[in-house]
C-alpha cells in the first residue's frame, strides 16, 4: 500500500540492484521519496531498478560504482547530494560474501577483502552522508544491513561475521555521536533469506526446496523475502521510528531466540 512516509525525501541505497537493496528503493519511492539514488556494482542491473522507482513517481539516480575505493563512495555521495539538493535517507546494503573457508584455512587476501568491502566501505559512504546531513540541517537516517551472523558464528565465513558484528558496533558509535544533529543511525539484521546472493550460495534447486518445502532452520519455518527486509528498513527510516537510534533490528524468524532441544533418542 502507497503512503506518503517519505514525501518529499532524498534517499541513497547501495546494492540496489538486487535483493534487499532494490526492494528497499523500490519502497521509498512507493511511499513518496522524491529522489532515489541506485548505487549498483553491476551497472546492467540499473535500468531494472530506475524503471521500477520511477514508475513509482520518484526521481531515479542511477549510480554505478565499487564501493571499494574510499574516493568512489565518497564522490557518490556527494553526486547524490547535489542532484538530489540533500540527503534524508541512506540504506547501506552492499556486501561481498566469499566462500566457505575453515578459520584456520583463512587467508590475509580474503580477509581484507571482506573487511573492505563489508566495513570499511560502509564506514566511508556513511561517514560522507552524515556529514551532508549535519551540514543541512534537518536530520536524517541512516540504516545498515548486518546480519544475524553478527550475533554469533557461521561456521567458515569468519571475515563476514566479524564485519557484520563491526558494523553494529559502528551503527551504535554513530548513533551516540549523531544525535546532537538529529541523524539516528540502526541496522537491520536479516536471517537466512531468499535473494540472489543466497541462490548463488546454495544453488537454485535447494533454494527451490525451501521456498516449497518450507526452512526448519527457523522456527517461523519459512525463508525471509526481501520484502520483510525492506519494510523493517522502510520502519526505521521513518518517522515512525523517530525515538530509536542504536537499533539493530533482528529480522530472523525467531532464529536467534531458539536455544536447543534434545536430539530425538539422546535424552
Amino acid at each position: 500500500m502507497r503512503t506518503a512516509r517519505f514525501a518529499g525525501r532524498s534517499a541513497l541505497v547501495t546494492g540496489a540492484g538486487a535483493g534487499f537493496g532494490r526492494a528497499t528503493a523500490v519502497g521509498l519511492a512507493r511511499d513518496g521519496a522524491r529522489h532515489v539514488a541506485i548505487l549498483e556494482r553491476d551497472a546492467s542491473r540499473l535500468d531494472a531498478v530506475c524503471a521500477e522507482v520511477e514508475a513509482h513517481g520518484a526521481t531515479a539516480l542511477p549510480i554505478g560504482v565499487d564501493l571499494r575505493d574510499a574516493t568512489t563512495a565518497a564522490l557518490a555521495v556527494e553526486q547524490t547530494a547535489v542532484a538530489a539538493g540533500g540527503l534524508d535517507v541512506v540504506i547501506s546494503n552492499h556486501v561481498a560474501m566469499g566462500d566457505e573457508v575453515s578459520f584456520l584455512d583463512g587467508t590475509d587476501a580474503a580477509w581484507e577483502h571482506e573487511l573492505s568491502v563489508n566495513l570499511t566501505s560502509h564506514y566511508v559512504l556513511t561517514r560522507n552522508a552524515a556529514r551532508v546531513m549535519r551540514d543541512g540541517g534537518n536530520g536524517g537516517s541512516i540504516a545498515f544491513t548486518a546480519s544475524v551472523d553478527a550475533l554469533g558464528a557461521e561456521e567458515g565465513f569468519t571475515p563476514y561475521c566479524v564485519a557484520k558484528a563491526g558494523l553494529v558496533a559502528l551503527a551504535r558509535v554513530m548513533a551516540v555521536e549523531l544525535a546532537q544533529y538529529r541523524i539516528r543511525v540502526n541496522c537491520v539484521s536479516p536471517g537466512p533469506a531468499d535473494t540472489p546472493g543466497s541462490v548463488e550460495l546454495m544453488g537454485e534447486e535447494a533454494m527451490e526446496h525451501f521456498r516449497t518445502k518450507g526452512f526448519d532452520g527457523v522456527p517461523l519455518r519459512r525463508l525471509a523475502s526481501v520484502d520483510d527486509i525492506a519494510e523493517a528498513f522502510l520502519y526505521l527510516s521513518s518517522d515512525a521510528a523517530a525515538y530509536v537510534t542504536g537499533h539493530n533490528l533482528v529480522v530472523d524468524g525467531g532464529l536467534t531466540s531458539y536455544a536447543y532441544r534434545v536430539p530425538e533418542g539422546q535424552g
